[in-house]
């Protein structure tokens, strides 16, 4: 397969404009995404969170390898639609309208995660509207201590879920509703943790307070969603997730809470496809001012917000262009600190600050990598009304991947 540097060099030699492109390497992506899923114990299931990004190709190519896909919005839901019939579906987000409650029932959605009592109720009355049973899971906003990560969802005041305060009232109203049929209990309750000791200790968290609820209220459930959250390590990339240690300790969490027909569901989204991004730019001026080196790239945050999101330098590394073509000085940097800022008019238009480079010239590739998740998918595009960027989507599913077809769970036998 051809490398990311050498597909953009080709891009450049056949192309003289100023480059700029997310370029995605599907055969890593699968390879990741393959072994993430093989790797998980029994009675586990892996569904993808699609607002990590949507992409067509990326959906295409994770369809026939993760269990389902989990979807925020009725847009989300078209688009999963759009590639599969069949595909099963989590819907979740703290403001679903009646309307999308609608057309979630009418496409088929596996289960919808309920974030409050009134939501319950308007379930139910839709469902009732429309003579059908909406499997649901309530969304959970525990008190219980929780491992530290980047954004938090739970365990601290949000928008998030039903208090877990309120569990007992909630899962008595579900129970007593036409219209829905409690299946579980959806609990994700951070993002982006790197510590996989602790998100196996979250998930045992997580048993135990599901198998109390059962006990106490003599449920039958089938689901727990332990959400996503597995993180990724953006300022060391040779220091990710350690995946196998994670399910090293998940295996003997699950064995000694004995949860029976319980699924485990885990709904990853910047995990599963943050490291099969890159996100190119060309080098268009370098310059001072006041002391301080800034390298300007066709682009900015309007294609790749994520780094002023998150307000951290985002790792980069520099493609050596050797074509100059124009009959002035190339304007060049050795050993120096730079700030990489886009084209916007505005100060906050900066994907890495202060960092130090071996060599640098006008007509060079700043290449960003793990720009997979949340890079394009989040950015404000129109934003001035530059171009968009290009998008490669390189190689193609392998045979193995082709012929791998994950068997489809039956939540709506």
């Amino acid at each position: 397969m051809t490398s990311i540097h050498e597909y953009i060099q080709q891009a450049k030699l056949d192309d003289d404009k100023a480059f700029c492109a997310f370029l995605y390497d599907m055969r890593a992506l699968t390879r990741h995404v393959q072994h993430r899923v093989s790797s998980l114990p029994e009675k586990c299931r892996m569904f993808y969170a699609i607002k990590a990004n949507s992409d067509t190709p990326i959906l295409q190519a994770l369809s026939s390898i993760v269990h389902g896909f989990e979807v925020a919005s009725i847009g989300e839901i078209r688009k999963v639609r759009a590639i599969s019939a069949d595909i099963p579906i989590l819907f979740g987000g703290p403001g679903k309208t009646d309307e999308e409650i609608h057309e979630a029932i009418e496409q088929k959605i596996s289960l919808l995660h309920v974030e409050s009592l009134h939501e319950l109720r308007r379930a139910s009355y839709i469902a009732k509207q429309k003579g059908a049973i909406l499997p649901i899971l309530l969304r959970v906003n525990l008190h219980s201590p929780l491992p530290e990560a980047t954004l938090a969802m739970g365990g601290r005041p949000t928008q998030f879920g039903i208090d877990e305060r309120n569990i007992g009232e909630a899962i008595k109203l579900a129970v007593a509703l036409e219209g829905v049929r409690l299946e579980g209990f959806h609990l994700h309750s951070l993002s982006n943790n790197l510590d996989a000791f602790q998100h196996a200790q979250l998930v045992k968290n997580y048993c135990q307070k599901v198998k109390e609820w059962v006990e106490e209220f003599n449920l039958t459930i089938s689901y727990l969603n332990a959400g996503g959250g597995i993180g990724v390590n953006y300022q060391q990339l040779d220091q990710q997730f350690n995946w196998e240690l994670f399910i090293d300790q998940l295996k003997p969490v699950l064995a000694s809470h004995q949860l029976g027909d319980i699924d485990i569901i885990f709904e990853c989204g910047r995990y599963l496809t943050a490291g099969c991004g890159y996100y190119a730019a060309e080098v268009l001026d370098i310059k001072q001012n006041h002391g301080k080196n800034y390298v300007i790239i066709k682009g900015g945050t309007h294609h790749f917000r994520l780094p002023v999101s998150w307000q951290h330098s985002h790792p980069f590394e520099i493609i050596h262009m050797d074509q100059w073509n124009n009959p002035f000085a190339r304007i060049e940097l050795t050993d120096s600190e730079i700030t990489i800022a886009g084209q916007l008019c505005t100060p906050k238009d900066v994907l890495a600050k202060d960092c130090r480079v071996a060599r640098v010239r006008i007509g060079d590739i700043v290449l960003f990598r793990y720009t997979g998740a949340y890079g394009w998918a989040i950015s404000h595009h129109d934003f001035l009304s530059h171009p968009h960027p290009d998008h490669f989507y390189i190689g193609t599913l392998d045979e193995t991947a082709a012929g791998l077809k994950k068997e489809l769970i039956a939540f709506n036998e």
